[in-house]
């Protein structure tokens, strides 16, 4: 098994500089940890989380992980978006302005397309406050007392688990699949 390289620390002063940066090095760089300024601070660098992952999208990448580097900064994952990397609602919305404003570049537009062609356009998932209980998974777990009581008896975050599971079910088959296992492991009491 080959590890994977740990990625570079990366900082840029502003927006325009990412977006330069992503510009030069989106089709060669496997990721970086982008560091950024905390709320309220301006150093080293003026770049948003907002504005970072903007251009991150425009440039058909994707934000991960977010580790503390000190009390003003923090590092933020960024990597290009992998080929069955899910789609989240909040990101569906914001490349939707991105296009609007005409910054949307060639790669980003190409991992768009590619989600809308395979799919996972259309599954993209909501966040932990607005993920719904799908009717599918409802009728699994009425079926089940023990299963149904287990899930009522769990907090927002962590339904969000389950939730995702089967929302992002790439076919009704691994959907199922997913439900029923879920179900059993709710009605032993291992979720």
């Amino acid at each position: 098994m080959t590890e994977r390289a740990v990625p570079p620390e990366l900082v840029v002063a502003d927006a325009a500089a990412w977006r330069a940066w992503l510009q030069e090095n989106d089709a060669v760089s496997d990721g970086v940890w982008l560091i950024l300024a905390k709320k309220g601070t301006r150093i080293p660098t003026s770049l948003t989380y907002a504005e970072a992952l903007g251009e991150a999208l425009c440039s058909g990448w994707i934000d991960g992980r977010r580790n503390t580097v000190d009390s003003a900064t923090f590092r933020q994952h960024f990597t290009p978006r992998r080929v069955r990397s899910l789609w989240s609602k909040r990101n569906v919305e914001l490349v939707a302005g991105l296009i609007e404003s005409g910054r949307m570049r060639e790669r980003g537009q190409a991992e768009i397309d590619r989600a809308k062609a395979d799919g996972r356009w259309d599954r993209a998932y909501g966040g932990p406050a607005t993920l719904e209980v799908p009717t599918d998974l409802e009728a699994a777990l009425a079926a089940v007392p023990d299963a149904a009581a287990a899930f009522a008896g769990l907090g927002r975050s962590a339904r969000y688990p389950i939730l995702r599971q089967v929302v992002t079910a790439p076919n009704d088959t691994v959907r199922a699949a997913r439900i029923a296992r879920q179900v059993a492991s709710l009605a032993d009491g291992l979720a």
